[in-house]
C-alpha cells in the first residue's frame, strides 16, 4: 500500500496528500534526525531459508505450491554485507521453470512493506479487510484470521514478495551512514531491489522464465524505472508491468497548481454519487470534462474573479452535494482535510476510500489529525496476520520486529535534489519504446484521493503512440487506493492482470 508529503511523504505510503514539499521536508527530517545506523547494536542473523510445501482448496481447485522464505544479502564490492532483502516467494508445484511466468511484488510509501498486496490482494492467503456492507472487517482487537484467497494470482504465475531494506523483515546491517542513505534513496532503492531480483531468478534457476513487475502506490512509482534498470544494468528484462494506485510524477500542489484540483475533482464527484449507488469511470464523464473545461477556466482566473469563483462554488456543490457557502469560502475548490470531514458530517472518511468513514475522535477540532479509517485501523490485523503467516505457515520466525510501515524510513527517504520532483513518466516512455511486446497494466480506485486515477489518466492521455493502443491500459473499479479490498474489484483486476500475463 498501500499508499501517505511533508515530513512524512505518503507517511505510511502518501497519506499527508501534501506532495510538493517532499523533497525539502526529506531533506530537513534527514538532517533533524541524525542516522541511527552509527549507534546501532549488532543485529542477531536471520534464521535459515525455509521452504513448506502446501495444499489450498479453492473453489473449483486446488492448488499445490511450496513457499520459500528468506533473505538475500546485498553487499559492496568488498563483500562486505550491507542489507537482508527478505522475500516470499510462492512457486507452482510441477510447472515449468521455462513458460510459468513470475511475478515480483512490493508495496511503496515509501517505508512499507509487501503485505499490504500480499494478504489484500494476490497471495494465497488473504484477510478481511474493510468495505461498504462489512464495517466489522479489520478492527485492530479482533484475532487475525487468514483465509483462503479465491482470487490468488497463483493460478497463473508465480509470486515473489519483496520488502525492501528496513520493511518487514528486512534491514540494514551496515553501520556505515552513507550504506543508509544510499537505501534510502529514489536511485539506491530501485538499485538494491534490481539486484535482488536478478538474484533471486539466478538462484531460482528462472532466468528464462517471463517475467512481470507489480507494485503499488510509491511501489507503482518504482515500477517502470525498476524496468529499465533491471534491463540496463542487470540485464533481466520484463514481459509486462502492473501498477495499483501508482504516483506517476509528484509534481503538482494545493498551493498553486490548478492541475492539481483538476486532478482532484473527479474522485471528489465518485464519491458523492457512490451514496447513491455504484459508480463507474463512465457515469463521470461530465465531471471529467468539467474538471478540464470550464473548471479549469475559472481556476486559472484566480479567486479575485469574482464572477468565476461564483460559477465554480456553484458548480463544484452541484456536482459534491457540499454547501455553496462551503465551496465559496475554499475559492471554488475543496481541500482534502476539509472533505473528508464534511462528506459524512460527524464522521471521518478514509483519504484511501472516502466512502469508507468512522466516527471522528476530535469532532470539535477541524484541525486535528485524525486517524484514518483505513490505514490506521488496518495495521494491528495487517502486521498480526504477517506475524502468524510467517510462524504457522512458513515456518520464519526472525528474531526482531517486524514493520508494517516503517515511518523512519519515510522521514529520512532521499528524494533527490533536482528542481523538478520525481517522476516515473520518462522510464515508462523508454520501456514502451525498447519493448515492442512489453504491456502495461494500471489499476485506480475511483473513490482514492491519495493518488486519484484521474491523474493517471492525464498523464497517459499523453503518452505518444508507441504500437498497439492497448498496450497501456487504465483500469478503474469501485473502491479506494486498495480497491481491492471489494471483492468485486479484486476479482476484476485479477481477471485484468490474468490476461496481461496470458498475452495477447
Amino acid at each position: 500500500m498501500t499508499v501517505r508529503f511533508s515530513v512524512r511523504l505518503l507517511a505510511a505510503f502518501l497519506v499527508s496528500l501534501l506532495w510538493l514539499a517532499v523533497p525539502a521536508a526529506a531533506q530537513e527530517s534527514a538532517q533533524a534526525h541524525p542516522s541511527p545506523a552509527e549507534h546501532a547494536p549488532a543485529l542477531p542473523a536471520l534464521p535459515p531459508t525455509a521452504v513448506t510445501h502446501h495444499g489450498l482448496g479453492l473453489p473449483g481447485r486446488t492448488l499445490h505450491f511450496t513457499a520459500t522464505a528468506g533473505a538475500i544479502v546485498l553487499r559492496n564490492d568488498a563483500g562486505t554485507p550491507e542489507a537482508d532483502i527478505a522475500y516470499i516467494a510462492y512457486t507452482l508445484d510441477g510447472a515449468d521453470a521455462k513458460t510459468r511466468p513470475v511475478t515480483f511484488v512490493f508495496n511503496g510509501g515509501p517505508g512499507e512493506a509487501s503485505a499490504w498486496l500480499q494478504l489484500g490482494n494476490v497471495g494465497p492467503w488473504r484477510i478481511r479487510m474493510p468495505q461498504p456492507g462489512d464495517a466489522d472487517a479489520g478492527i485492530p482487537s479482533a484475532a487475525p484470521a487468514l483465509l483462503p484467497n479465491a482470487d490468488t494470482w497463483l493460478d497463473f504465475t508465480d509470486l515473489v514478495f519483496i520488502d525492501p531494506a528496513g520493511t518487514g523483515y528486512s534491514r540494514i546491517v551496515s553501520r556505515d551512514p552513507a550504506v543508509q542513505k544510499r537505501l534510502w534513496s529514489v536511485r539506491g532503492d530501485i538499485d538494491s531491489l534490481a539486484e535482488t531480483i536478478r538474484r533471486w531468478l539466478e538462484a531460482s534457476g528462472r532466468i528464462q522464465s517471463p517475467k512481470f513487475l507489480l507494485g503499488e502506490s510509491y511501489g507503482g512509482f518504482r515500477v517502470p524505472r525498476l524496468a529499465r534498470t533491471l534491463a540496463a544494468d542487470q540485464g533481466i528484462g520484463m514481459s509486462g508491468l502492473i501498477m495499483v494506485s501508482p504516483a506517476l510524477d509528484f509534481g503538482g500542489s494545493d498551493a498553486f497548481d490548478p492541475l492539481y484540483w483538476v486532478e482532484r475533482l473527479p474522485t471528489l464527484v465518485a464519491v458523492a454519487r457512490a451514496k447513491a449507488g455504484p459508480v463507474t469511470r463512465a457515469d463521470l464523464a461530465d465531471a471529467e470534462a468539467y474538471a478540464t473545461g470550464d473548471f479549469l477556466r475559472d481556476q486559472l482566473a484566480g479567486p479575485r474573479d469574482a464572477a468565476a469563483l461564483s460559477r465554480m462554488a456553484a458548480r463544484v456543490a452541484q456536482l459534491t452535494g457540499l454547501d455553496p457557502a462551503l465551496v465559496l469560502r475554499e475559492d471554488g475548490s475543496i481541500n482534502i482535510r476539509t472533505f473528508v470531514r464534511e462528506t459524512a458530517p460527524g464522521r471521518i472518511a478514509s483519504v484511501y476510500d472516502a466512502t469508507i468513514t468512522d466516527p471522528a475522535a476530535f469532532p470539535a477540532n477541524p484541525y486535528a489529525r485524525e486517524p484514518d479509517p483505513i490505514l490506521d485501523r488496518l495495521t494491528a490485523p495487517f502486521t498480526s496476520a504477517m506475524l502468524v503467516l510467517y510462524a504457522q505457515h512458513l515456518h520464519w520466525r526472525p528474531d526482531s520486529l517486524y514493520r508494517l510501515s516503517n515511518t523512519e524510513v519515510t522521514d529520512h527517504w532521499d528524494f533527490g535534489h533536482d528542481l523538478a520532483p520525481p517522476q516515473s513518466v520518462t522510464a515508462l516512455r523508454e520501456d514502451l519504446a525498447l519493448d515492442p511486446k512489453l504491456r502495461v497494466l494500471i489499476g485506480h480506485g475511483l473513490f482514492d484521493l491519495v493518488t486519484p486515477y484521474f491523474r493517471t489518466a492525464l498523464i497517459l492521455a499523453h503518452l505518444p503512440e508507441i504500437g498497439p493502443p492497448d498496450r497501456v491500459r487504465l483500469a478503474t473499479f469501485e473502491g479506494g487506493h486498495m480497491f481491492y479490498s471489494r471483492d468485486a474489484s479484486r476479482a476484476a483486476f485479477r481477471a485484468d492482470a490474468e490476461a496481461l500475463i496470458a498475452g495477447p
